[in-house]
C-alpha cells in the first residue's frame, strides 16, 4: 500500500523582475521531484498559495505587502522569496517594506549562504582549477548594521543642515545564538573550523562585544578551531586564501557584503542560494536566491534559476529530507557540468532550457 504524501503549504512571494521567473522555474523543478517520490516510502507534495506584494502592489496600494500579511503567512511551513526591487520604488522602501519586513518579524535570525564551485563554471579565481574550495557564510539576520535604529533631522536648519543617525545594534543574545549556530553547522563539515569576522579595531563596542561573546561561545566547542579576522583582511583571504574557509560567521552587514563577494568568486550571483531561518521553527523560514531583482533582463527569459533551485534544497533540508536536498543539488551539478548555463556564467541557455536540464537530471 502506497504511502499517503507528506503535504508541505509553501507560500510563493515571487515580487519584482526576475523573481517570477525564478520562483516559477523553482516551483517546476520542486514539483517535478514531489512527483518522482510517488511510489516512495516516502512521498511527499507540496501546496503553494501565491501572494502578489511586491513593486507593483505598491504602486497600486502605496504598500509592500497587505496590512495582515504576516498573520497569513505565519502558519505556512516556508516561504519561497523571488527577488524585491524596482527603479520605481526606492530601495529601502521596497527592502524593509517587504523582506526584511518577514525576516524581523519572524525572528529569521539564521541567514545561511553556502559558496559553491559548480563543475562547469568558470571562477575568476585560479585557484579553483586545482582545489577544492566549499564554505558558507552564517550571517546574524536580526540585528547588527540593520536593526533600522536612527532617523534623520534637522533639515530645518535649512540645505545642508541635516543630520541623518545610523546604530547598530549588537545584544550578547543575538550574537551569541548565531555563533552557536556556526559552531554547531562546523562540527557537520569535514574542516571543523569556525572563521569570526569583526572590525573591532574601528568599532570598539558593538564589534568588541561581538568578540568577546566569540571566545566564550568558543571555549564550549574545544573540538573546533576557530580564528577572528579583521572583515578587511578576510575580504583579501576570499581571494587569496579560501581554500583556509570552512564556516565564517559575521554580522549582518559584514557578511552580506563577504556572501556577494564569494558567490562572484564561485561564478556569479545567479548561482548563489540562501536560507533565513527560525531556529526554533515559531515561524516559517525563507528561502530565497542572493541575486536581485535584474530589471535589465526582467521578462526576457535569461534569469540563472540554479540560485532559486538550490535556495528549494536549503528548504527541503529544513524540511528533514536531507536526500532529497541532495539529488537537487546532484542535478545542478549535474546540468552545469553538461553545459547547459546561462548568459551570466557565459552560456546562452535561456531560463528554460536550465530548467528542464535540471528536471530531466533528476530523473536520471
Amino acid at each position: 500500500m502506497t504511502a499517503a504524501p507528506r503535504t508541505f503549504r509553501i507560500a510563493a512571494i515571487p515580487a519584482d523582475g526576475v523573481g517570477k521567473e525564478v520562483v516559477a522555474a523553482g516551483r517546476a523543478v520542486l514539483d517535478a521531484l514531489a512527483e518522482i517520490s510517488k511510489g516512495s516510502a516516502a512521498p511527499f507534495a507540496f501546496a503553494w498559495e501565491e501572494f502578489p506584494w511586491g513593486c507593483e502592489f505598491y504602486e497600486r496600494t502605496g504598500k509592500m505587502i497587505d496590512d495582515d500579511g504576516l498573520e497569513q503567512l505565519k502558519d505556512f511551513d516556508a516561504i519561497y522569496f523571488g527577488a524585491v526591487g524596482w527603479p520605481t520604488v526606492p530601495d529601502h522602501v521596497s527592502l524593509w517594506g517587504l523582506r526584511l519586513k518577514i525576516c524581523q518579524n519572524f525572528d529569521q535570525w539564521a541567514n545561511i549562504r553556502p559558496v559553491h564551485f559548480l563543475p562547469g563554471v568558470q571562477s575568476p579565481l585560479r585557484k579553483a582549477d586545482d582545489t577544492e574550495l566549499d564554505w558558507v557564510v552564517v550571517r546574524e539576520n536580526s540585528e547588527g548594521e540593520y536593526a533600522g535604529l536612527g532617523g534623520r533631522n534637522l533639515s530645518g536648519r535649512g540645505p545642508g543642515g541635516e543630520v541623518a543617525v545610523q546604530s547598530a545594534l549588537f545584544t550578547e543574545v543575538g550574537c551569541e545564538r548565531i555563533m552557536r549556530f556556526a559552531f554547531d553547522l562546523a562540527r557537520t563539515r569535514s574542516r571543523r573550523k569556525v572563521s569570526s569576522v569583526t572590525k573591532s579595531n574601528a568599532q570598539q563596542y558593538g564589534m568588541v562585544l561581538w568578540d568577546d561573546v566569540f571566545k566564550r561561545v568558543a571555549a564550549d566547542y574545544p573540538d573546533v578551531e576557530t580564528e577572528s579576522v579583521l572583515v578587511d583582511a578576510m575580504s583579501a583571504k576570499f581571494v587569496l586564501h579560501p581554500e583556509d574557509l570552512s564556516v565564517v560567521v559575521a554580522s549582518n552587514l559584514n557578511a552580506d557584503i563577504l556572501s556577494d563577494l564569494g558567490s562572484a568568486l564561485a561564478g556569479s550571483l545567479g548561482l548563489a542560494a540562501s536560507a533565513n531561518l527560525n531556529p526554533e521553527r515559531r515561524f516559517p523560514s525563507m528561502f530565497e536566491p542572493v541575486h536581485g531583482s535584474a530589471p535589465d533582463i526582467a521578462g526576457q527569459g535569461l534569469a540563472n534559476p540554479i540560485g532559486a533551485v538550490g535556495s528549494a534544497a536549503l528548504m527541503l533540508e529544513h524540511f528533514g529530507l536531507p536526500d532529497q536536498a541532495a539529488r537537487l543539488d546532484k542535478a545542478i551539478e549535474a546540468t552545469t557540468a553538461a553545459g547547459i548555463l546561462t548568459r551570466d556564467v557565459g552560456g546562452t541557455a535561456t531560463t528554460e532550457d536550465v530548467t528542464k536540464a535540471l528536471i530531466d537530471a533528476l530523473n536520471v
